[in-house]
């Protein structure tokens, strides 16, 4: 690996005689680790367990994830592990029992179905993405993962400080130089040059100054980047803390950990911890905040269709339904007056879980459901694929299924978690996968191996 001599300049200067050892360390493989969704998954096999997040686990090699079934049942996320950091903040300093949390620069959703699990169906998430062509990844993982109180939004971190005090925890995972990442992505070491960390810099003082107003006077923002300078790290922080107005929080760690405290914030370097480079700095915003007045609660303007008044049937909690487009959304009843407000202030591409489509008399379940925790699944037959059965289903083409199941819609499920629909017209079925969704890698000839031991 060829270094920019400028970057192995500044990591001398900061690393001093640990340098060797750091420079060692990016010629080695890159860990993999996973993070298991606790509402779909079960005890984790004993392994090596990522020491800072509860539900993180670090695997010996990369296996194929795309020939597991569970990965697009939404049972676990591949997520880098240093990022999983973010679990502490939570724990240590979030008391609200239903926070509203803002993920702002959350694309492909490792952070934002994280924060979903931490959550765990109280309060409310908004999962942002201002790149329109990388949000549609962040809302299918986000689906997959199941998590009813999110909307999935576009927006520019400015259209965010409107909402002035609404959110009780911002997430600012800022776009940086990718200085911990060079031994994953050769590109953004191409791309590295002390000018490139300049206007990373400034553009992250840009993002944050936008969404402030929207953190709550006494909320908790959480500013992170996959780099190793102080230019975008450090001397960030203490900008946010001097000129925004917020006090830096001091995150309990373990020593065995490794993670390096700096009077601004955390690094993980990859010859101290087990993960690639990251750097996370927890502020409480002191400034002075006027808090955001939601909208009223309204009644429907259209009228439910009369087959969706067995909706609730489906669904193993409260939900307010409404109609959009002949497709019907539930909301977790006690936040459909917050979910109604951002859907009038922001872009939004998914608030709550789309249930059904109507099609005349008939409702035709969404893959939405099938992902849901708020899915009810007594309320269908269901069908338990075998792995080849499974991959079939996914990659979208005919299934068979036994002669003794049930006429309509049945609930697929793997290994006795849901991976979709299909309708049995008896003599076939059609296979409902979402077409977007559906596997394209050739699987025939493949052997699967169960390397999560469950």
């Amino acid at each position: 690996m060829q270094l920019p001599t400028q970057f192995e300049d500044s990591m001398k200067a900061a690393l001093g005689g640990e340098y060797d050892a750091f420079r060692t360390a990016l010629e080695l493989d890159p860990q993999v680790s996973i993070r298991t969704n606790p509402r779909k998954f079960p005890t984790l096999s004993e392994g090596d367990r990522v020491p800072w997040c509860a539900t993180g686990q670090y695997l010996d090699k990369r296996p194929s994830f795309t020939l597991d079934p569970l990965l697009h049942a939404g049972c676990y996320y591949v997520q880098e592990a240093s990022s999983m950091f973010v679990e502490q903040v939570f724990r240590q300093f979030i008391n609200t029992e239903a926070p509203v949390v803002l993920d702002l620069c959350a694309a492909p959703g490792g952070k934002s179905t994280h924060l979903a699990s931490l959550l765990d169906g109280k309060g409310w998430l908004v999962s942002n993405e201002v790149m329109r062509n990388r949000v549609n990844i962040l809302r299918e993982n986000l689906i997959k993962w199941g998590a009813p109180n999110v909307t999935v939004t576009s927006n520019d971190p400015a259209d965010f400080g409107q909402l002035t005090g609404l959110f009780d925890l911002i997430l600012v995972d800022a776009p940086c130089s990718g200085e911990g990442m060079f031994r994953k992505d050769e590109k953004a070491m191409e791309e590295w040059s002390p000018e490139n960390v300049r206007f990373c810099a400034e553009r992250q003082r840009r993002i944050l100054a936008d969404v402030f107003p929207a953190l709550a006077e006494g909320g908790i923002l959480i500013f992170s980047t996959c780099t190793f300078n102080e230019e975008e790290d450090e001397h960030n922080a203490r900008w946010i803390a001097d000129e925004l107005g917020a006090e830096l929080l001091q995150v309990k760690t373990e020593p065995a950990w490794n993670v390096t405290e700096t009077d601004a914030g955390y690094h993980f370097y990859p010859h101290k911890t087990r993960g690639e480079g990251f750097f996370l700095s927890a502020l409480r915003k002191t400034k002075e905040e006027p808090t955001f007045k939601k909208k009223r609660k309204r009644e429907n303007k259209v009228a439910l269709p009369a087959p969706a008044k067995d909706l609730t049937k489906w669904l193993n909690e409260p939900m307010y339904l409404t109609p959009h487009n002949d497709v019907i959304y539930a909301v977790p009843a006690e936040y459909a007056e917050l979910s109604l407000t951002l859907t009038e202030q922001l872009h939004v591409l998914q608030s709550g879980v789309e249930v059904a489509a109507v099609k005349g008399k008939d409702l035709i379940p969404a893959q939405h459901l099938a992902l849901s925790w708020a899915l009810r699944k007594d309320a269908f037959p269901t069908v338990d694929l075998s792995w080849q059965e499974a991959m079939t289903y996914l990659k979208k083409e005919n299934l068979m299924l036994p002669n003794d199941a049930p006429k309509g819609y049945l609930l697929l499920t793997y290994r006795s978690v849901p991976l979709g629909w299909v309708k049995n017209l008896g003599n076939r079925c059609n296979n409902l996968h979402t077409q977007e969704w559906r596997i394209r890698m050739q699987v025939d000839g493949c052997e699967f191996k169960d390397f999560l031991g469950i």
